[in-house]
């Protein structure tokens, strides 16, 4: 399998597969990187997870969307990606990729601000330090959006047929339960960030209100820009106007050919040693020509 066939099949895989790609590149990028060089996970990814300081994010901003790609726990990675592989298709079946996207991003941010706002606001967490990392808030974005858009589409789970809202109620509720007692606060916070923004874009956009339009412009910019870098630079082409010059030169061309195939003709039944000098030479000047 050679690497445009790789490239071919990511690229028409859809957005789904697309990211749970990305987000397995990632992770086994951190993994073998830290065994590789010898560094703890965080280390090598350190300027890439959100961290809750604001001396410290405010020097990687980029991080508020990178943390949301990096896993340091098989199982948290296989989570995570299970639930955008099961949710994902039910926003793509309403929505266009570009608004799939604004959700996932956005809900990302979304967790992300959450995260830092409470670790700098409330005394819970004065003593504590940490950071931010995985796509948890993003797909809560994804889940919640898309049970408050269509709460009553049904998801078939082994033999029962659950509405999306009950799943989404069930999952907030129980970071708001574990919020005290996980030892993932900042984690759970996020979620719950994600969740507000999924449930906040799901309901204005019932009422024609499209909260996430302006992203969706950046993206459609960014996109087309990309796009005209990468088209083919402009050839200048000469145009000859002398129309009976053309015909001319095609008549001369044509004329030419047939006498260079009459002389082979000739090789044909005679041999080279039959043609005369004059014919040697055109033959010879057609051939260079």
């Amino acid at each position: 399998m050679n690497w445009n066939n790789i490239t071919y099949k990511f690229k028409s895989s859809g957005i789904v597969i697309q990211l749970i790609v990305i987000n397995v590149i990632v992770f086994f990028c951190t993994y073998l990187g830290s065994f590789l060089f010898g560094m703890q996970q965080y280390d090598l990814a350190s300027w890439f997870v959100l961290p809750d300081g604001f001396n410290e994010f405010i020097f990687q901003p980029w991080s508020f969307i990178t943390y949301a790609f990096v896993h340091f726990g098989a199982f948290h990675l296989f989570f995570n990606m299970l639930w955008l592989f099961w949710f994902g298709p039910f926003v793509l079946n309403l929505f266009s990729t570009k608004r799939f996207i604004t959700i996932y991003l956005l809900g990302a941010i979304s967790g992300g601000l959450l995260y830092v706002l409470a670790y700098n606001l409330f005394p819970v967490f004065a003593g504590s330090r940490g950071y931010l990392l995985g796509a948890s808030a993003a797909i809560r974005a994804i889940v919640v959006f898309i049970a408050a858009y269509s709460p009553n589409t049904r998801l078939r789970l082994f033999i029962w047929d659950i509405k999306l809202w009950h799943i989404a109620a069930v999952l907030v509720v129980l970071d708001l339960i574990q919020l005290p007692t996980s030892g993932n606060a900042g984690g759970l916070i996020a979620h719950l960030g994600g969740a507000m923004f999924g449930y906040l874009y799901a309901t204005q956009l019932l009422k024609g209100n499209d909260i996430g339009a302006w992203f969706e412009n950046f993206l459609e910019y960014f996109t087309t820009k990309k796009a005209k870098k990468k088209k083919t630079p402009f050839r200048k082409v000469h145009k000859n106007n002398n129309v009976s010059e053309v015909k001319k030169k095609s008549e001369t061309t044509l004329d030419n050919q047939k006498k260079v195939d009459a002389i082979l003709d000739k090789i044909g039944k005679s041999g080279y040693e039959s043609l005369s000098k004059a014919e040697k030479d055109f033959l010879f000047k057609s051939g260079n020509d």
